[in-house]
């Protein structure tokens, strides 16, 4: 048996939370940047959980990590025409690991911040605000960046459970220190 299939994964109605949640996340990001629909869909990324992640994509610790990879498209051979692929992969495990040790969070509100938060680092890498692979000073300074964005976009939102999703969230806008793990890889 590999370490994958010993780790908990998503049932089928989590799985219908998630979609709920990126749908609502999607919603609130284009909104927030002020983005059409046709700027919106340039921002190629998928969201996938532990049932379609490769074991390199796997981690430990943090409840999502974004990986990026080199797109092109078909029939081009030029340089040019490739372009970047975000997967935001959700780790299953850590995820209801932290809904089962807190009965306060539930699970649309929490994979609403996390979807949230990992949408802000895609436009920002996308617009440019930050590159992608930044020194670990510059990681941690874009992840309360990030933190304090999501928060923004999420503030004042009539989600249920949302207030104690950001509670639980409240210490991560202030300075990290070297046990975080930072979820760009």
């Amino acid at each position: 048996m590999n370490t994958m299939e010993k780790l908990d994964k998503f049932n089928a109605d989590q799985t219908k939370i998630i979609n709920e949640s990126v749908a609502i996340s999607e919603e609130l990001v284009c909104n927030f940047y002020k983005m059409s629909v046709h700027q919106w869909l340039r921002h190629q990324y998928d969201v996938k959980t532990l049932v379609d992640l490769s074991p390199d994509e796997i981690v430990h610790g943090p409840f999502a990590q974004i990986v990026r990879y080199q797109g092109q498209r078909k029939n081009t051979s030029l340089g040019s025409s490739t372009y970047d692929f975000y997967k935001i992969c959700l780790q299953d495990h850590a995820i209801i690991e932290s809904l089962n040790r807190s009965s306060d969070l539930n699970m649309l509100s929490f994979i609403l911040y996390i979807i949230t938060h990992e949408l802000v680092h895609i436009v920002r890498f996308s617009k440019f605000l930050v590159n992608f692979n930044a020194s670990p000073a510059e990681k941690k300074a874009e992840e309360v960046r990030v933190h304090k964005e999501a928060q923004r976009i999420l503030e004042g939102q009539q989600v249920p459970g949302l207030k104690a999703t950001l509670d639980f969230y409240a210490g991560f806008g202030a300075p990290m220190d070297e046990t975080i793990t930072l979820t760009m890889t």
